[in-house]
């Protein structure tokens, strides 16, 4: 490992190792974390197909893309939500900017309770992402909203998928 990780060392490494996910805070704390698991990949795909037959245009929505995120104090990051939606469609690349997110998923599995909703969800309001999902893996399988609001994230609604999932997706300005 070089003594300072870069985004280019951790598209390098995601390369050499298929069976991990490699992302990095902006103070360049190092997380690998194993692919998702079955249920994880199930929600991921029921929140695509909503998206999409909720006229959200495919090229506006992805799966585990790599986001550039840039800290306070000018330090950059890298993290991969489970679920993006943009504004607009997006150029190719391993490392995106987040200038055109509207929305950040992430899907909560166990032992990323506290990266997913303390420490990403702190980043992403930085970065400037209006909207920040969370769904855990309880039997509601519940979402939590959240909206940027001055900086920070404050909760807009929280529900089970199921809930949300008999909404369309302009209800929560996504289109």
């Amino acid at each position: 490992m070089p003594p300072v990780v870069t985004l280019d060392d951790l598209t390098a490494m995601m390369a050499a190792d298929e069976h991990h996910r490699y992302e990095m805070s902006p103070e360049g704390v190092l997380s690998v974390m194993p692919p998702p698991g079955y249920a994880h990949a199930i929600i991921a795909t029921r929140l695509m197909v909503w998206l999409a037959t909720g006229g959200i245009a495919p090229e506006r929505v992805a799966q585990a893309v790599g986001l550039r995120i840039q800290g306070p104090d000018g330090g950059v990051g890298g993290r991969i939500p489970d679920l993006i939606v943009w504004a607009k469609a997006q150029a190719d690349g391993v490392w995106l900017p987040v200038a055109d997110v509207l929305l950040v998923v992430e899907i909560v599995s166990p032992g990323s309770e506290g990266t997913d909703t303390v420490t990403k969800r702190r980043e992403y309001a930085v970065a400037g992402i209006p909207q920040y999902w969370t769904v855990d893996q309880d039997p509601a399988q519940t979402v939590t909203m959240y909206h940027l609001d001055g900086g920070h994230y404050d909760v807009r609604a929280t529900m089970p998928l199921a809930w949300l999932l008999s909404t369309a997706p302009a209800e929560h300005d996504l289109v």
